[in-house]
C-alpha cells in the first residue's frame, strides 16, 4: 500500500512549477542563493557515521540556520507556537531541576494520546535507546531487511547476530514479507525486524497484511514492528498498537523525533503486550532518561492533541503534492512512499554524493544521500517534507539541476 496521488494533486504540483513572481520571469532566477564555500564543509564527518552528519557539525550552528535541511525527517508544524512559548516559559526552571525518576507519569501522559494502557509502555532517550536496549536484552539473531535503519544491526552485542535478507535493486528495494518469513524459518531463526513504513523506502504494508503477516508469524519468539513513520500514512492511523496485546510476540518501537517533530529532546517508546518482554528491558533502562525538557512536552500531548491531528493530516498533504512534483522531473525515478519523506533514485550517472553537494553548496539545501546504507547503491536520494514553500523550493533546484 502506497500513497496514491490523486489527479488534482498532481495538477496542483504543476501549476506550482509554473508560477512566475510579480512582475514577470521565472522564479528560477531567484532561486539559487548565496552559495557555500565546498573548501569550508567538513567533509570528513560523512565518511565517521552512518547518519547523516547534523547541520551544525557540517558548516557551524549561524551557517545552519540557512539552510533548508531535507534530511530532518520530522514534523514541521507540531510543537504548536503555544507549546514552544510554553517551553521558553518554563526553561530555566526545568533546566535547574532534575527529571521525575518515576515513569508512569509520562507513560500516562503518552498513553492518553495513543490510548493505550500506559503499564504497556517503555518511553526511551529517543528510540535509538530502546533499539539498544532490546538490541542487548532480547536479541542473540535476527532478521534484517536491508538497506534498513542502521542503529539495528550496528547496535547488536555482535553485528553477526543480524542476518541480512538483502532486497533487490532491480524491485526498488521492496519488502515481500512472505518470502521474507519463509526465508526467516528457513534459516532458522526466531526474531525478526520489519519496519513500516519502511526505511529509506517509504515502503507501507497496510493494516490488514501486517495482521495477515502476525497471524503466520505467530512461531515467532520476537516480532518487531518499528512504526516510527505510521503517523504519516493515512488517516486513520494503520497502526498495530490497538491490537498489540493480541499477539505475544509482538514489540512496537516507535520514535516520537519523527510524527511530533522533536528531534532535540531525544523521545521514543516502545508498547507490548507481553510484559515479560518489556520488564527485561527496563531492567537495564537508567534512572532519569528522560530529560525535564522532554517530559514537559509529554505532559503538553493531551490538552494539545487535536492540534497535533491537524499537523499530521496537513503533511500528509504536502508529501502528496511532494511525490507528484518530484515525478514530473525527468532525470530521477521516484518511490512511492508511506511516510513523511520520499527516495528517489538519480537517473544519467550523477552520484548521489555529487547531487548532496551541489544542492547543499549551490542551493544551502542540505538532502540525505543513502549510499552508506547497507544493502543500497550510490544513486539513492531521500528528503523529507519540510512544508509545502520549502518542498517547491527543492523540486526547482532539482529541476535545474537534473531536468
Amino acid at each position: 500500500m502506497f500513497y496514491d496521488p490523486t489527479e488534482n494533486t498532481q495538477a496542483t504540483a504543476h501549476e506550482s512549477l509554473s508560477e512566475r513572481p510579480e512582475g514577470g520571469g521565472s522564479r528560477k532566477v531567484g532561486l539559487v542563493r548565496s552559495a557555500i564555500d565546498p573548501t569550508q564543509l567538513r567533509k570528513h564527518l560523512f565518511y565517521e557515521t552512518s547518519h547523516s552528519p547534523s547541520l551544525a557539525d557540517l558548516v557551524g550552528y549561524e551557517e545552519a540556520k540557512e539552510i533548508i535541511d531535507f534530511c530532518f525527517i520530522a514534523n514541521p508544524y507540531y510543537p504548536t507556537p503555544a507549546m514552544f512559548e510554553g517551553l521558553k516559559e518554563n526553561f530555566p526552571n526545568l533546566i535547574k531541576s532534575y527529571p521525575s525518576s518515576n515513569p508512569i507519569t509520562c507513560q500516562r501522559n503518552l498513553a492518553e494520546v495513543l490510548q493505550v494502557n500506559p503499564d504497556h509502555l517503555i518511553i526511551g532517550n529517543g528510540a535509538t535507546e530502546l533499539i539498544v536496549l532490546l538490541n542487548t536484552t532480547l536479541i542473540e539473531r535476527i532478521a534484517v531487511p536491508i538497506p534498513t535503519f542502521g542503529e539495528y544491526i550496528e547496535k547488536l552485542k555482535d553485528q553477526r547476530d543480524a542476518e541480512l535478507y538483502t532486497l533487490r535493486p532491480e524491485e526498488n528495494y521492496q519488502l515481500d514479507l512472505r518470502a521474507y518469513l519463509a526465508w526467516v524459518r528457513q534459516r532458522g531463526l526466531k526474531a525478526l525486524l520489519i519496519i513500516n513504513p519502511g526505511n529509506p523506502t517509504g515502503q507501507l504494508f497496510s493494516f490488514d497484511e501486517m495482521i495477515e503477516f502476525l497471524e503466520h508469524a505467530k512461531d515467532m519468539e520476537l516480532v518487531i514492528v518499528d512504526e516510527s513513520f505510521i503517523d504519516f500514512a493515512g488517516d486513520p492511523i494503520p497502526s498495530l498498537l490497538q491490537v498489540a496485546e493480541q499477539y505475544s510476540n509482538l514489540l512496537l518501537v516507535r520514535s516520537m523525533s519523527k510524527h511530533c517533530g522533536v528531534p532535540g529532546l531525544r523521545l521514543g517508546y516502545c508498547y507490548s503486550g507481553n510484559l515479560f518482554i518489556l520488564n527485561r528491558m527496563r531492567q537495564y533502562i537508567p534512572t532519569w532518561n528522560v530529560n525535564t525538557l522532554a517530559q514537559y512536552f509529554l505532559s503538553l500531548l493531551p490538552s494539545t492533541n487535536a492540534a497535533y491531528h491537524e499537523s499530521r493530516k496537513r503533511l500528509i498533504g504536502d508529501v502528496r503534492w511532494l511525490y507528484s512534483a518530484l515525478r514530473a522531473i525527468a532525470g530521477i525515478e521516484v518511490y512511492p512512499t508511506g511516510a513523511n519523506f520520499v527516495l528517489f533514485k538519480i537517473k544519467g550517472g550523477m552520484s548521489a554524493a555529487e547531487l548532496q553537494m551541489l544542492l547543499l553548496s549551490g542551493h544551502r539545501m542540505y538532502v540525505r544521500d543513502c549510499s552508506n546504507k547497507v544493502g543500497m547503491d550510490k544513486y539513492h536520494i531521500r528528503v523529507a517534507s519540510q512544508g509545502r514553500e520549502k518542498d517547491s523550493k527543492l523540486v526547482e533546484a532539482l529541476g535545474i539541476l537534473l531536468g
